[in-house]
């Protein structure tokens, strides 16, 4: 008999993608609201006024999100992608090309290695404009 106590631990990746670049972070855990409202802080500091289309996870629709939307004043617009189409966000198709292409059949010897080895693939990503516009028009293809 096998028995084995697994212990998950987790790594998250929270993105958005403008018309020439993806920005992201890595969180240790689950994203919950607070990382939300410091990606937005981050990416307004960086990019200005923002028009954020996101899926329906409830960090996103918190209401500490949205009072901090409605304290910029109009600086960050939201809407939301309709349900069930993951195939029209953009970051999805980061995270395919992620698993699939940059990293498929990684095995990290910790969350610290998973963490740098993600970076440095999403880095490079990032600098790939071509990538980054074939991300949108995959999603524009549905």
């Amino acid at each position: 008999m096998l028995q084995y106590s697994f212990s998950w631990k987790q790594l998250s990746v929270i993105a958005g993608v403008s018309f020439w670049r993806f920005y992201f972070r890595l969180y240790g855990g689950t994203i919950r609201t607070p990382p939300v409202i410091e990606f937005l802080k981050a990416l307004q500091t960086t990019i200005g006024k923002l028009l954020v289309i996101r899926d329906r996870v409830q960090a996103h629709r918190s209401k500490l999100v949205r009072q901090h939307v409605k304290a910029q004043r109009g600086a960050i617009t939201l809407e939301y992608l309709p349900a069930y189409v993951p195939e029209l966000n953009p970051v999805e198709c980061i995270w395919g090309y992620l698993k699939h292409h940059a990293m498929p059949n990684f095995c990290a010897r910790d969350l610290g290695d998973l963490a740098h080895r993600a970076r440095r693939h999403l880095r490079s990503m990032q600098r790939r404009s071509t990538l980054v516009r074939a991300f949108q028009r995959q999603a524009e293809l549905f």
